[in-house]
């Protein structure tokens, strides 16, 4: 009984070490699609600063106005 169980838990570490190294290398894949989105996060934050600098800058004014009463 007593090699039953060391045998599984070998088996369960074993299994574990599998799957954790095999998250690691989908996560460091995963990089080039990170920084994508991040660029094109900021060029989007770019083009609408762009377009809509004074009503941003109305709706700013209007807001902190406001708390101040």
């Amino acid at each position: 009984m007593h090699t039953i169980t060391r045998s599984l838990v070998r088996a369960q570490l074993s299994a574990l070490d599998l799957a954790d190294s095999a998250g690691r290398r989908r996560e460091r894949g995963d990089v080039p699609g990170w920084v994508l989105i991040t660029l094109m996060t900021a060029g989007l934050v770019a083009v609408i600063w762009t377009v809509a600098e004074d009503q941003l800058q109305a709706l700013f004014n209007r807001a902190m106005s406001s708390v101040g009463r």
